[in-house]
């Protein structure tokens, strides 16, 4: 009864969730059916369980999901992420819409700027681009490709993505937003020239096929941001709450490509620094005290480093634009408040999670996973993949599978001498996977924005979002099974 009870609350979680319901009412909800199903006490699951991890989350990585969203709309209402893909407009032009486009929101992404402000600045420009160039409007997405340039690699891969997916394993495992920086690389090069391949197969076939852009206009971006059932699948898939994009004052003229790119490059340069030179020679023996927790810097280094970083880009942001800003305050508080929603509703499902791996029947699925052929490898990424596949969240799936099996992993790895490094680069990557299935808030808020179905682009994006990033995933394991970390 344990088991049909996880896949009966899974079910409903993911029906339900689909359907517009809100992820704060579904998860404990369906933890409690989880729990009702092995016998279990109801409320001190509830209450304590799922609370517990819940409160967990959110006190770990608000602070990034915080200044990630407010950095965001700091960058939209300056003009900076449109001046960016204004310079890669005029540098590609339209013979390289496709290219422009793809670039233009992997820069932005990997500099820190959320995947929602993304997709609401971006639209516009590659409708442009790709009417002008005479490219279907059904290949945006994947273009766009959210499901390409800001949905996989700047996401999982690269090394020093700012990213809230980025982030979740560095408590678990002790590593920096830069573990596994060639692996990473070779990741991100394997998801572009597959995604990049693929994008121009496509264009070259519609092409063929005398397939213009089409005559339907894109819809109005703010006005699928203020949709109630967008909103609510979109609050688990990114740190950013869409109904918050349309709120806050935006300037009237763009800064230069220099102004717009400068934050983006303190991004990662303090990113850097923070995780390489300055936490390892800070003297934090304070951290073992128990008004500390008890911790060590192995486990909030990560949030440290990217905290910071995201901290001094807000300020450069700001002492750049500072005129830009009609009302500073109002951007401000937009950014602020687009963080809690979806910090509430992921933490939502790492409850729903702790509760599920506290059922006596839980053991199953963790033997189970463990005894994978192929190795701890193998056993972590198809339990970040399935976990993320069922949630629709790569950071909830991720924080779900750490939290269950996390410490199992890094007791292999201490046994077996495998680099934590590398169990991050492959759960990241993991997770950055299955979470690209058609129920996945992204997703369905992208195709809404760029006025496509399912039927329309799923396709295209299914095969640069969901196997590039597989074939990547294998090419990451083989390579760091034979070689390790590097």
């Amino acid at each position: 009864m344990g088991l049909l009870g996880m896949l009966v609350g899974l079910g409903l979680l993911m029906y339900l969730s689909y359907r517009g319901w809100s992820v704060l009412l579904l998860a404990p909800a369906a933890a409690l059916v989880v729990a009702a199903f092995s016998g279990e006490p109801l409320l001190a699951h509830w209450t304590l369980t799922f609370m517990s991890a819940a409160a967990g989350f959110i006190s770990q990585f608000f602070p990034l999901f915080l200044l990630g969203a407010l950095f965001g709309k700091l960058m939209e209402d300056s003009g900076s992420v449109e001046a960016i893909a204004a310079f890669m407009t005029a540098k590609l032009g339209t013979r390289r819409a496709m290219l422009a486009v793809v670039l233009s929101g992997a820069l932005v992404t990997y500099g820190g700027v959320s995947l929602f402000v993304a997709i609401f600045v971006l639209v516009p420009m590659a409708a442009v681009l790709f009417r002008g160039a005479g490219i279907p409007r059904r290949l945006m997405p994947p273009a766009l490709a959210l499901a390409l340039g800001t949905m996989t690699f700047t996401m999982s891969a690269m090394p020093g993505t700012p990213s809230i997916q980025n982030a979740i394993p560095m408590p678990f495992f002790g590593t920096t937003p830069f573990a596994a920086p060639g692996l990473g690389l070779i990741a991100s090069a394997i998801m572009l020239a597959f995604g990049l391949w693929w994008l121009a197969r496509a264009e070259r076939r519609a092409r063929l096929a005398g397939e213009g852009f089409g005559e339907l206009a894109t819809p109005d971006a703010g006005m699928v941001a203020e949709d109630e059932i967008v909103r609510e699948r979109a609050a688990v898939a990114q740190p950013f709450d869409p109904a918050e994009a349309a709120h806050g004052v935006q300037g009237s003229g763009l800064p230069s490509a220099l102004v717009a790119f400068a934050p983006l490059a303190v991004v990662i340069g303090v990113n850097l620094l923070m995780s390489l030179l300055i936490l390892p020679r800070m003297d934090v023996s304070y951290l073992q005290y128990a008004r500390f927790g008890e911790t060590s810097l192995s486990e909030v280094a990560g949030v440290w480093s990217v905290s910071v970083a995201l901290a001094a880009a807000i300020a450069t942001t700001i002492a750049l634009n500072l005129r830009r800003f009609p009302s500073l305050r109002s951007s401000m508080d937009s950014g602020a408040n687009a963080s809690v929603l979806p910090i509430l509703a992921v933490g939502s499902l790492v409850g729903f999670g702790a509760v599920v791996a506290a059922m006596p029947a839980f053991e199953i699925v963790r033997d189970w996973v463990l005894g994978i052929g192929g190795g701890p490898l193998v056993s972590l990424a198809v339990a970040t993949n399935i976990l993320a596949g069922l949630t629709g969240s790569a950071s909830g799936g991720l924080t779900i599978a750490l939290d269950a099996l996390g410490p199992t992993f890094m007791a292999i790895a201490y046994e077996t001498g495998l680099s934590p490094e590398l169990m991050h680069r492959v759960a990241v990557i993991g997770a950055g996977t299955l979470d690209s299935l058609p129920h996945n808030g992204a997703v369905v808020t992208l195709l809404a924005v760029c006025g496509c179905t399912h039927r329309d682009s799923y396709g295209d994006i299914a095969v640069t979002a969901v196997l590039g990033s597989i074939v990547a995933l294998v090419v990451v394991i083989v390579l760091g099974t034979m070689f390790g970390s590097f």
